[in-house]
Order: C-alpha cells, then sequence, then structure tokens
C-alpha cells in the first residue's frame, strides 16, 4: 500500500476512485483492493493522525471535537430549536467518524433494515445484512465471570456476534464501577430489562453497550487503524491524504447515463484530474457527498443554475431527506464517593496526570472508556403513564397522516407511525454519561463539555432514533473549499417534540428507581435550574427546544430508492442518470437506523464491496 506518496498525475490511473478516506470508504478500498488486479486511489481531505494519542485513547473523543480534525460543521437557524445552530462534528482525518466518535457500537433493528427494501430495494432487509454485520466486528466479552454478572452479559447470543471482524468491540464496564451495575439493574426493577442480543433485531430494554475499543491494547479500533493496517501490504492501494475533491468529472451521453471520467482534486496546492477505468465511487458522507454530486453537475437545476454550475443529470432528490438523531438530557448530582468523570471533564491537573498514569502504565482507569457504555431501547408506550398509556398513544398517532398526496412523505410517516405503535421497536433510546453535560453552553461553544459546574454527576440521556422531521443539505457557492448549507429542520414536525418529551419525563421515572436512585443526592445540583422544573408535558417540551442537540447521526441525503419516490442511488448503489457513480457511506441509508450509526455504516460498506465485486466479474 502507498500511503501519502506522490502520485505521477495525471499519467497513473485507477479501476476505482475513491473519494473519502472515512469509516466507509476505507472499507471499500481495503475489500477491493482485496483482488489484486484492481488497482484502487483513495483521496482523504483530512490527514493520517493514526498515531495521534488524542483519537487512540478511548476517552480522547472530547479532546478532538473542534480541532483541525473535525470538520466542525454547523446548521442553519433552527426555528424549533430556539432559532439555535447546532453543531456537528465529522471527521475529517483518515478513518473519518470512526476516529472522533465516542465509539458506542449500538445494533440497529430488524424493522430498520426491512423498511429499507419495502422501499424498492430489492435485497435490502435485515436478513441479508445480517452476515454483514458480524462481518466487519469481533464482539469480545469479558472471560471471567464476576465482570459478566457485574455487566449483566447473559444476553450475548453467539449466533449474531462477530467474531473475526477488524473492528473490535469490547465492554467498558469494571466491577469497580456501580454505575454500570446499577443500569442494568434498574431497568430490571422497571421490568424493562434486555431479553435478546441487540444485534437480533428486536431488542428492547436496558444493557451494558459495547464500545468500538480494543481490549488488549485499550485503543480505539478504528477504520484506519483497523481495515487500512490490514491492508499494508497490498501494492494496488493507493491512499493520499490533505487531497480536496474539486468535483467528479462526468461525460454526458446523447441517449444514455452519464459516464464518470474521473476526479478534479487538489492536492498541496495543485489541481490534477485522475482518470478511471472502472468507476468513481463516493464515500464523503451525509454531508458532503450531496455536496460534491451538486458540484459535479448532478442534483436539482435550479441549485446548479444558481451557483452556474452545467446540468449533467438532473435529481431535486440529491441533498434532501436528511435525518439525524436528536438528543437530549439531564445531569444529576451523585452522592459522595461515587467516581465520574467530572474532574477530567474539567481538566483538572491533578485528575488528568493521574488517569494518563494509570492509562499509559498499566492500559487501566478512565481513559479506557469512550462516551457511552450504558443503553437502552424504550418502546414510545413504555415511557407513557399506565393508567392513560391506550389513550395518550392513540392522540399521539392521531398527528399521523400516511394517506398524505406526497408518495415519499406518506411512505415515511407510515414507517415511523408502525414503530411509535410497536412494543418491539423503539422510537426513542435512553444512555448513561458518567458526568455533566453542558446544554445550555455558548451556541459558539466547541461542544457541551465547555464550562462545567463543581461536583460529581452522572448524566441520563435521551435520543429520538425515528425522526418525522427532515431536513436538507446543498451547496450555496461552487467552490469545494465552501461547506454546504445544512438545514435538519429539526422538530419541525409537532410530533417529534412531543415524543422527545415524553421521553425526557422517563428520566424522572429512571432517577427515582432504585438501585440507580441511591447514588444520585437527594435534591442535589443539576446542569441548569430549568432542569429541575420539567414535571409535565409542556416545560419537558421547553426542555427539548432549548437544549436538544444533534447525536451526530446525519445520514440519508443521496437515498437508496427509485427516482420517482426521492432516490438518488438504485439498490446497487449507483446514481440514477450514470453507468459508473456509486456511493456507499450513509447518505444512502433511506431512512435513519435507530441507535449510532457506525455499525450501520461498516455493514453497508461491506455489503457495497461486495456489490461492485459482483458486478465486475
Amino acid at each position: 500500500m502507498d500511503l501519502n506518496r506522490s502520485p505521477t498525475w495525471p499519467s497513473d490511473d485507477y479501476d476505482y476512485i475513491i473519494v473519502g478516506g472515512g469509516t466507509a470508504g476505507l472499507v471499500v478500498a481495503c475489500r477491493l483492493a482485496e483482488v489484486g488486479d484492481y488497482r484502487v486511489l483513495v483521496l482523504e481531505a483530512g490527514g493520517n493522525h493514526i498515531e495521534d494519542p488524542r483519537i487512540n485513547i478511548p476517552a480522547g473523543w472530547s479532546a478532538v471535537l473542534g480541532s483541525e480534525v473535525d470538520w466542525n460543521f454547523r446548521t442553519a437557524s433552527q426555528d424549533s430549536l430556539n432559532h439555535r445552530k447546532v453543531r456537528h462534528p465529522q471527521g475529517k482525518v483518515l478513518g473519518g467518524s470512526s476516529a472522533i466518535n465516542a465509539e458506542a457500537f449500538i445494533a440497529p433493528s430488524k424493522a430498520d433494515l426491512d423498511h429499507w427494501g419495502s422501499l424498492g430495494n430489492a435485497g435490502w432487509n435485515w436478513q441479508s445484512m445480517i452476515p454483514y454485520y458480524r462481518k466487519f466486528h469481533t464482539l469480545n466479552v469479558p472471560s471471567d465471570a464476576d465482570t459478566k454478572e457485574h455487566l449483566g452479559l447473559e444476553w450475548v447470543d453467539n449466533d449474531f456476534r462477530g467474531s473475526s471482524g477488524p473492528i473490535q468491540a469490547s465492554f467498558q464496564g469494571v466491577v469497580q464501577d456501580p454505575l454500570s451495575k446499577a443500569w442494568v439493574q434498574t431497568f430490571k426493577t422497571l421490568e424493562h430489562g434486555l431479553q435478546t442480543d441487540p444485534f437480533s433485531g428486536e431488542a428492547v430494554g436496558g444493557y451494558s453497550n459495547p464500545i468500538s475499543v480494543d481490549p488488549e491494547t485499550k485503543t480505539r479500533s478504528y477504520a484506519a487503524n483497523s481495515y487500512l493496517t490490514a491492508a499494508a501490504g497490498r501494492s494496488n492501494l493507493t491512499v493520499v491524504t490533505n487531497a480536496v475533491v474539486q468535483k467528479i468529472v462526468l461525460e454526458a451521453t446523447a441517449s444514455g447515463p452519464a459516464k464518470a471520467k474521473g476526479v478534479l482534486v487538489s492536492v498541496q496546492g495543485a489541481t490534477h484530474t485522475i482518470a478511471t477505468r472502472r468507476e468513481v465511487i463516493l464515500a464523503a458522507g451525509a454531508f458532503q457527498s450531496p455536496k460534491i454530486l451538486e458540484l459535479s453537475g448532478i442534483g436539482d437545476p435550479k441549485i446548479l443554475e444558481d451557483n452556474n454550475i452545467p446540468v449533467i443529470v438532473e435529481n431535486p432528490n440529491v441533498g434532501e431527506n436528511l435525518q439525524d438523531h436528536l438528543m437530549t438530557g439531564i445531569s444529576f448530582e451523585v452522592i459522595d464517593g461515587v467516581f465520574t468523570g467530572d474532574s477530567l471533564m474539567r481538566h483538572e491537573p491533578e485528575a488528568t496526570q493521574g488517569a494518563m498514569q494509570m492509562y499509559t502504565t498499566a492500559r487501566a482507569g478512565p481513559l479506557c472508556a469512550g462516551g457511552i457504555g450504558s443503553y437502552a431501547f424504550l418502546p414510545l408506550a413504555d415511557t407513557l403513564s399506565p393508567k392513560s398509556k391506550s389513550t395518550a398513544l392513540e392522540d399521539i398517532l392521531r398527528g399521523l397522516n400516511p394517506d398524505d398526496h406526497d408518495q415519499d412523505r406518506a411512505s415515511h410517516e407510515k414507517f415511523v407511525r408502525s414503530v411509535l405503535a410497536s412494543q418491539s421497536t423503539s422510537a426513542g433510546s435512553l444512555f448513561m454519561f458518567p458526568a455533566q453535560v453542558n446544554l445550555h453552553s455558548d451556541p459558539d461553544a466547541k461542544d457541551f463539555l465547555q464550562d462545567l459546574m463543581p461536583g460529581s454527576f452522572l448524566s441520563l440521556g435521551v435520543a429520538l432514533l425515528h425522526p418525522l422531521s427532515r431536513g436538507s443539505v446543498h451547496i450555496n457557492s461552487s467552490d469545494a473549499a465552501k461547506p454546504p448549507v445544512i438545514d435538519p429542520q429539526y422538530l419541525s414536525h409537532p410530533l417529534d417534540v412531543e415524543i422527545m418529551a415524553h421521553y425526557v419525563l422517563f428520566l424522572e421515572k429512571l432517577a427515582a428507581t432504585e438501585p440507580l436512585a441511591s447514588f444520585l443526592k437527594p435534591d442535589g445540583k443539576r446542569n441548569h435550574p430549568t432542569a429541575r422544573h420539567i414535571n409535565d408535558l409542556a416545560s419537558a417540551k421547553d426542555y427539548v427546544r432549548a437544549t436538544a442537540i444533534s447525536n451526530n447521526h446525519p445520514a440519508c441525503t443521496c437515498a437508496m430508492k427509485p427516482r420517482e419516490q426521492g432516490g438518488v442511488v438504485n439498490e446497487r448503489l449507483l446514481v440514477h442518470g450514470t453507468a459508473n457513480l456509486r456511493v456507499v457511506d450513509a447518505s444512502i441509508m433511506p431512512t435513519v437506523p435507530g441507535g449510532n450509526i457506525q455499525t450501520s455504516v461498516y455493514a453497508v460498506a461491506e455489503r457495497a464491496a461486495d456489490i461492485i465485486k459482483a458486478d465486475h466479474q
């Protein structure tokens, strides 16, 4: 493998040019390079930080937010979030967002993937995708019985567990930490204990979730140090970093689909045109893949013409259908003697030095942990008052109108309605973070860990997994260096804020339930004065509007659907109207899957590689 070599452009040409060396791009590149006859080129806009301790140390994820390895996107002003602009970290680095995320390793639901297939995508469903979820990872279960019992890992099912994949997943909880056990036991008290493996596709309840951390080295396991490192001996793979793609070079034809001839790319101040013999593959993410399509002449004619870009393939669906998970939470002060990560998050010197010494000398301590190790899937009905559950659910469902004349909207609302009514699929999730968060900070702050109060806290969070609100991402300049306009239109559908509010109200019930309640100070401090007054649906809605931020799971902007139903790519991931241009990242998901999406990005990329190989046999 050539990494950061100086290519002899433009004389070099390649079978496959992959735009984006992030999570999906590196998976596809390394799998294609397994075929020795293929010459594969990866172009990554960010740098190579494979030795960067901020990335490799699991708890270092907060240190890279807003740094040079983060695109640091922001949304347009969001009317339903009190006109706030929301931060959107995305990895600008080899490995993409798998290098900077908080490492949560969460499964989607069977309903999510079966819905993909129902939208005209033959062969895309839960059954066909399960092998790819197993293929990309290895789940490492603790060998000692005490740790397994402490974390409640009786749910692990070897039928769904990855055993030989490149990405290493493990569990961050230790027997010395009472909070991880309390989380599991509290959900059992509430009769919401996890009964089946989340990768069975039908799991609900609270559990100790895996994280993408290698249990032997206690380092982040991500696309660059797993897939790419394993491909180091392949001479047919070239990876160039700090390479900004300006556009895809397309050739229009009189009667047939347009053909991708190569890409225009800037490297070290010089611009090159690189030719492809077979395909160009877009893996630039949910914000930048549609941006590059538009810069290349594929998209809504009005948007292209407004930016003086010739229209090559007319498709108004490009950049539409943006979906993301919103999250919020409440921080509760813990009783004396319970260790949390607050002192580390405040960068207190003594705590930081002690944690670093534990990590460097023994690969132990709080720096071995990712952001989230305790998670729960919970159906909407289980957040409602038992006395009025049936009536309340009926009232919520009446807010949907799947018979809308817009076929795409009707299909989306029908699916979300099925989720809201289900007892086996969750409309929202809950999670625990062992430190406080500041959701009322300066909107220009780099993350939610700024200006933290003294004291030790436990944060309980919620996320909206199946939003009805959908937005867009589009260019507003023909300059590839300019960021796109990101407008998720969060909470633009009124039911989204109502659903989130019910989950926020459930947090109060969770915090008051044993054994978790025993670790929280009665009448202790909270993260903000408004967090003390969430006692009805109206106040919970106000809290959501004031505090909700992105869970950083943008998807669906190059949706895999028939063009007339809002699609940008077909079931072979080929861009409609082109012969040899594909998209393989989170943007192709027609609906955002429940839970953190990194597992689904890996699985989609693994399948994409097989599709491409099959199409060129």
